[in-house]
């Protein structure tokens, strides 16, 4: 018996050994921020005090005098996914681009916890921190949920609603989820990921969310890991409840008088496409594109193509306002 116990811990000692080796052969700090925004920071960024210890960092490209498109990035993505829309948007229109809390350049206190309204609230105090006073919102994935909550909470602010792979309705799973993930589903999981190199598992997952994955260059998965890893991130991203932007219903979409144009990639992975359906089904006048061969990420996948459809959206909006009869304030009275 004493042999017999002896071996297993021995069998015990040599597993929890090599559980130790390899966790420091991935373990990996938290990047300073300086040093994130020294390798990261464009050109157009800017950063702004916002309540609860926010210091949010933001992108403002394009025509500084144009109509202003306000963007919001997805879970664990960052401002830099729409690079793509910039480019092709930024001729007309002023494109701001926010990271949310937890994720890209933007810096959070200690103990931050990232909800679906706390962030529908932060993007109403940016909004008026940096003098929006009208713009349209568009949102990718878990951004695209905080849009549809924004633009039931704030409809007064919104010119148009741009819904990209929005996140909302229960997607029926087509194939098991990425491994990271799985892994995200277990608590020892998340305080695994919290303090390892994840990028074998960025690279595995979000290559895997995309259509063509030679789109997801090298250089595009080292940015999304390295931001992952700013003071505080993995915390936050360890802690958001995933379905936090969902909670979508045909009762609660009805009530959207934003006029809404839906996109989404028709082999999406991660949200379904008929998740894109039921928005423009339910949102009253709401216009919907489906992109075949195309996943989770149109904006980084198709990005002419999708900011392309943006453009004729939103001026088709500017035309159908031109044609409305002008009321002179005299005869209003």
């Amino acid at each position: 018996m004493a042999i017999v116990l002896k071996i297993i811990l021995g069998l015990v000692g040599t597993i929890v050994l090599i559980a130790l080796v390899t966790w420091l052969a991935f373990a990996r700090p938290n990047i300073p921020y300086a040093k994130l925004e020294a390798k990261y920071a464009s050109k157009s960024s800017k950063y702004v005090d916002l309540p609860g210890g926010v210091r949010a960092h933001y992108r403002d490209e394009g025509n500084p005098a144009g109509p202003v498109i306000l963007l919001l990035h997805g879970y664990g993505d960052s401002s830099f996914s729409w690079d793509g829309w910039s480019r092709v948007l930024g001729d007309r229109y002023r494109i701001v681009i926010l990271d949310l809390p937890g994720h890209g350049l933007t810096r959070t206190p200690k103990g931050y916890r990232a909800t679906s309204d706390g962030y529908v609230a932060l993007v109403e105090d940016f909004a008026a921190k940096v003098g929006l006073k009208t713009f349209a919102l568009g949102g990718n994935s878990m951004g695209g949920g905080i849009s549809w909550r924004y633009a039931l909470a704030h409809p007064e602010r919104l010119d148009a609603l741009i819904l990209d792979a929005a996140a909302g309705w229960p997607s029926p799973a087509k194939g098991p989820p990425p491994l990271a993930f799985r892994i995200l589903g277990h608590p020892i999981g998340r305080a695994v990921l919290k303090t390892i190199d994840n990028k074998p598992l960025i690279r595995q997952g979000v290559r895997g969310q995309v259509g063509d994955p030679t789109v997801i260059t090298d250089a595009f998965i080292d940015r999304w890991a390295d931001l992952q890893r700013g003071p505080g991130h993995r915390d936050i991203l360890m802690s958001i409840d995933l379905g936090s932007a969902s909670g979508a219903t045909p009762e609660t979409v009805a009530r959207i008088t934003t006029p809404t144009l839906v996109l989404h990639g028709e082999i999406d992975p991660i949200l379904s496409v008929e998740g894109g359906r039921k928005f423009a089904q339910h949102i009253p006048g709401a216009k919907l594109i489906t992109y075949p061969g195309v996943g989770h990420l149109p904006q980084v996948e198709i990005p002419d193509r999708s900011a392309k459809d943006v453009a004729d959206f939103l001026g088709a909006l500017t035309l159908q306002a031109d044609k409305q009869p002008k009321v002179s304030k005299t005869a209003s009275r």
